[in-house]
């Protein structure tokens, strides 16, 4: 008898969580909203440039590169939304 396959209870195509976009739809981990790939991949940049960003202000080193960044992945993410 071959592998038992289990039918995973998720949407694989829907309305993107941030920009409502619809499309495929991934999960990223400890969040529970479900993105298109590209705001997933903006997300998961931001979540870590954010990290980035406190570090360097409590080592008192110059943030500017990574709140510029971070800023023009807001904006992306914004006009994306804005074009649905």
């Amino acid at each position: 008898m071959g592998p038992k396959w289990e039918q995973l209870d998720q949407d694989v195509v829907g309305h993107c969580s941030a920009c409502g976009h619809v499309t495929e739809l991934f999960e990223l981990p400890g969040r529970g909203e479900k993105y298109c790939l590209a705001c997933s991949a903006d997300i998961a940049t931001s979540v870590i440039l954010s990290g980035e960003i406190d570090a360097a202000t409590m080592n008192g080193s110059d943030a500017n590169a990574l709140v510029s960044e971070f800023a023009e992945i807001s904006s992306r993410m914004l006009v994306r939304a804005q074009s649905e």
